[in-house]
């Protein structure tokens, strides 16, 4: 850690502020192909826990699904410091680890499955229509929890990223590329998010 970086992380531990308990990355398959862009990544997981978090979800966009197996390769062999769990595309089981990993999973594809899911619960008689709330659809959902702050590095948009579990979450973008990620970005998005009332919608 730098001298810059260890003013930052004091200045963040005496604001005494809640920090995010879960947090979410929006990363793409191009920003991994950078040089040093996986060994960021392992880098952004501890600083996550490191700086409160309790869950840490990786959503990787991919444009071209031909490289979801290549990419599940190399984020399998990353080291971090909590169990993961990887999901692609045609995944349908939850995620609970501590750090998830969402590869190429859109938030649309994942929120139709779970739609779809109910109506076969419906049609076989397992859950009664006029009885489905957002509980239902959640527990369906492979990435159940909702995101307390969500990172966004490059552009700013969601590319299709949860669009269900997002919807109250704290959005921070960077124009900082990936590649450039430092840990000093990191504690301002965590600062950004303590200096800001949460509404929920309201």
């Amino acid at each position: 850690m730098g001298l810059y970086e260890r003013y930052l992380a004091i200045r963040l531990r005496r604001t005494a502020g809640d920090p995010p308990e879960h947090v979410a990355l929006i990363i793409t398959e191009r920003d991994l192909l950078e040089q040093g862009a996986y060994e960021t990544l392992e880098r952004f997981v501890a600083w996550a826990f490191e700086y409160g978090a309790e869950r840490v979800t990786i959503y990787v966009s991919v444009l071209d699904e031909t490289v979801v197996d290549t990419l599940e390769r190399e984020l399998a062999g990353l080291s971090f410091p909590r169990p993961v769990a990887i999901r692609g595309p045609s995944d349908t089981e939850p995620a609970e680890e501590p750090i998830r990993i969402s590869l190429g999973l859109g938030g649309k594809h994942e929120f139709a499955t779970a739609v779809r899911r109910i109506a076969e619960d419906v049609d076989a008689g397992a859950l009664d229509p006029a009885a489905v709330d957002e509980s239902d659809i959640e527990e369906r959902l492979v990435f159940g929890e909702e995101p307390d702050l969500v990172i966004k590095t490059g552009e700013e948009r969601l590319s299709d990223f949860m669009i269900w579990q997002s919807v109250y979450s704290e959005l921070y973008f960077t124009d900082v590329n990936w590649r450039d990620f430092r840990e000093r970005d990191y504690i301002r998005a965590v600062q950004e998010y303590e200096n800001r009332q949460r509404r929920f919608g309201r």
